[in-house]
């Protein structure tokens, strides 16, 4: 099994940036595709970014060019940078490793709000 633990959230004005961390242990590798998830209130849980073990990238259309997803194979730890934020990109965010689908960490709210 694997363990996530998300963190780096927390309160930023619009246009403003947050480093979001994953760290990971357990049965996880280097090969295997790490994802990014956010939950806004209300809604349903949504795939902002991927990132394959070979270290190609793709991102939800909403956060093409302000999102960047990365990786640090030798601290089992992905990282979401985000800039330019706006509300609407409010939300719980999580990690999530695709050979495990249905195991999460507790997540870290990102509220952006003047």
């Amino acid at each position: 099994q694997v363990q996530l633990v998300e963190s780096g959230g927390g309160l930023v004005q619009p246009g403003g940036s947050l480093r979001l961390s994953c760290a990971a242990s357990g049965r996880i590798f280097g090969i295997d595709d790490m994802n990014w998830y956010r939950q806004a209130p209300g809604k349903q849980r949504e795939l902002v970014a991927t990132i394959t073990g070979g270290g190609s990238t793709s991102y939800a259309d909403s956060v093409k060019g302000r999102f960047t997803i990365s990786r640090d194979n030798a601290k089992n730890t992905v990282y979401l940078q985000m800039y330019s934020l706006r509300p609407e990109d409010t939300g719980v965010y999580y990690c999530n490793v695709f050979r495990y689908p249905t195991t999460w960490g507790q997540g870290t709210q990102v509220t952006v709000s003047s």
